[in-house]
């Protein structure tokens, strides 16, 4: 069985202490047994938008998707962070409809590549909020996770509820975390990827979306 993960920073293992404790080595720890020999990929980067993905899975990953039997998509973060920065230092407010417009492209094509160019399984995971405590991204993150939602069932793919593993348990989860607020993200590093804990929660939880239903 081979699993690829396709993702950005937090797929990658930004803010993870070791490689190893990246949420898809840890999820390929947990499906390995006697009886299930799994190999994991990952196509991820930090800072890639939707858009990188998008380019990634059309001229690098192809032949790793082809060969796969699962394939999880964790993309979006970035996408909305630069939007929601953007609204901060500009005084506008966050386009929200404009962001969605442009994921709703990007992930469509995705997923319909992924299907036209293997066999696997899909598996959308939708976003946690870093900002709990800013009611923008509370809205804006929420329009993202149905968007994820119904692009996700219209290509017959799994959802994993990422968001709600994260609720309100973010101080415990994010690298980081200080006030749950955008404004953190204005002074330096940016409170929005996993710690390791966070990175076990994901494990933990992706892996049995993972594996076939008989």
């Amino acid at each position: 069985m081979i699993y690829t993960a396709l993702g950005d920073s937090i797929t990658f293992g930004e803010n993870a202490s070791s490689w190893a404790k990246a949420y898809p080595q840890l999820t390929v720890s947990a499906l390995n047994s006697d009886s299930r020999k799994v190999r994991g990929v990952v196509l991820a980067r930090s800072g890639w938008s939707s858009d990188d993905l998008l380019d990634a899975v059309i001229w690098r990953g192809a032949s790793a998707i082809a060969l796969s039997s699962v394939v999880s998509v964790w993309i979006g973060g970035v996408d909305l962070a630069n939007a929601a920065l953007a609204s901060f230092t500009t005084k506008q407010p966050l386009a929200v409809k404009y962001l969605i417009a442009g994921y709703r492209r990007n992930v469509n094509a995705i997923l319909t590549r992924i299907k036209k160019g293997s066999r696997a399984r899909i598996v959308c995971c939708t976003q946690y909020n870093p900002f709990p405590n800013t009611p923008l991204a509370v809205e804006a993150i929420g329009q993202l996770n149905r968007m994820i939602t119904e692009l996700a069932h219209r290509c017959d793919a799994t959802v994993a509820p990422t968001h709600t593993w994260f609720e309100g348990k973010q101080a415990e989860l994010v690298h980081g975390f200080r006030n749950g607020k955008v404004e953190d993200a204005l002074s330096g590093s940016l409170p929005i990827h996993p710690n390791d804990r966070g990175h076990r929660v994901i494990a933990t939880g992706l892996a049995p979306f993972l594996i076939a239903r008989k």
